[in-house]
């Protein structure tokens, strides 16, 4: 479980970094943007569109992973907003709550 907490510690450590060199450069303009390449029927907008496909997942999961209960609602809302940074560092909570239990980690107390 090691080199996986070490995994999502270097990408939380690489999004921080690149999210805030990206906002310095260019400011909180995200969506117009991300949105705006979907619009335009490019490979760039289908990257987008798979993208967020995967963020919703990642919501759901987190959603269903509580229960459906408002604060697990609330947590998939931002793990859809959040993306990586968010859902990097719940696993690292998660890992640590459970011992490093995976089947913990991905169903809850539904394991």
């Amino acid at each position: 479980m090691i080199p996986f907490r070490l995994f999502l510690l270097a990408c939380l450590a690489v999004i921080v970094g690149y999210t805030s060199l990206t906002i310095a450069g260019h400011g909180w303009n995200l969506l117009p943007v991300f949105f705006g390449q979907m619009a335009a029927m490019g490979w760039p907008g289908q990257f987008n569109l798979d993208f967020f496909c995967f963020l919703l997942l990642s919501g759901l999961w987190v959603a269903w992973r509580g229960h459906f209960r408002p604060t697990s609602i609330a947590l998939g809302l931002v793990a859809v907003f959040g993306g990586m940074l968010f859902l990097s560092i719940y696993l690292l909570v998660l890992l640590s709550r459970t011992r490093g239990d995976i089947r913990q980690v991905l169903l809850g107390d539904r394991a």
